[in-house]
């Protein structure tokens, strides 16, 4: 058995259990299973009647988690849920998994500290490895390809794009003149010597390119919108959704896709602000400084009409029906 490191631990579990309101005999769905960290507090409370579902398209991210989640089952025994497995990107999700089966669905985006951490994975600089960056390494590109191969502009409006990368031409000439760039080092010394951190920045300065680079690679936006258009046909009536975001990109994309389906009335958003860490979880769990979740409950066909109809487009938040719900014993979320 793999020992966990210190480092892989899942962030704001608390929020995440609260929020999908975790039932006895429940159908849920991890899209980003990881280590498995939070598929393990989940499948804790499921009993032996309930079922939990992990995707991940990280082949040694699955095993590792498989290889958890059957240490969980020697440990609960009978009151081990079932438990199944896929090994593929979440945007195919709707192929996988029957329509309105889903108690709760739960998407912990972006890279996992466990990537990070691994040198040859090439997500990181803070140790020198091959730059690759790819989170399914059955695929082909990698990021060495997209920083030898692509043209200047292109690879410019990349870095701006995807990294919100102000010197991104300055980079991507830097880049381009250096080629061929092979490892992580090499890419964050060229970025740091190009354009050097600024007095009001705290991150180091190729973080925005290795950002653009990853998400470029992994074609991540594109898998998160894909995955929020068909949670809602996945869920059961009054079945929740949450979902974890690291950048302001993957939350801005989260934000409006609820907002428009909540307009639409497909959902109840629960979480008018997001939740985030406190002080005692960010001093435990630096990665979860960043984090941000947003979640929010499916309405019955009969619900959104009326919702519609009274709401004349805005959102509505969820805080008064989850208030309601906690004062009569109810399972609810509370922030």
């Amino acid at each position: 058995m793999t020992e966990i490191n210190p480092r892989h631990t899942p962030v704001l579990s608390q929020d995440v259990i609260r929020y999908l309101a975790v039932r006895e005999g429940g159908t849920y769905l991890d899209c980003t299973l990881g280590y498995a960290g939070h598929a393990s507090q989940i499948a804790r409370l499921l009993g032996a009647d309930g079922h939990l579902i992990g995707f991940d398209r990280d082949p040694k991210a699955l095993e590792l988690a498989g290889e958890r989640l059957r240490a969980l089952a020697e440990e609960l025994g009978a009151a081990m849920p079932k438990v199944t497995l896929i090994g593929e990107a979440f945007s195919s999700v709707a192929a996988h998994v029957e329509p309105g089966s889903l108690d709760g669905l739960l998407a912990d985006f972006g890279v996992s500290s466990m990537q990070i951490d691994e040198a040859e994975r090439g997500f990181s600089f803070q140790a020198d490895g091959p730059l690759d960056m790819r989170q399914d390494t059955r695929q082909q590109l990698t990021a060495a390809q997209v920083v030898n191969e692509m043209d200047e502009r292109d690879l410019a409006n990349l870095i701006y794009e995807y990294g919100e990368e102000r010197r991104s031409w300055r980079i991507a000439r830097a880049i381009v003149r250096a080629r061929p760039v092979t490892t992580t080092g090499q890419l964050a010394r060229i970025v740091a010597g190009c354009a050097p951190m600024m007095k009001s920045e705290r991150i180091h300065p190729a973080t925005r390119t290795f950002q653009a680079l990853r998400i470029h690679v992994n074609r991540e936006l594109d898998e998160i919108r894909q995955l929020l258009e068909a949670a809602p046909k996945l869920l059961k009536s009054s079945g929740r959704l949450v979902v974890i975001s690291f950048h302001s990109l993957e939350d801005r994309i989260a934000k409006d896709v609820l907002r428009e389906q909540a307009a639409k009335g497909v959902w109840t958003v629960l979480t008018r602000k997001p939740a985030v860490a406190d002080e005692e979880e960010t001093n435990r769990n630096p990665r979860a400084r960043s984090a941000k979740l947003r979640a929010a409950e499916t309405l019955a066909a009969g619900q959104a009409t009326k919702q519609v109809a009274q709401d004349s487009g805005r959102v509505l938040t969820g805080f008064s029906q989850l208030k309601s719900k906690q004062g009569s014993g109810k399972p609810g979320a509370k922030k």
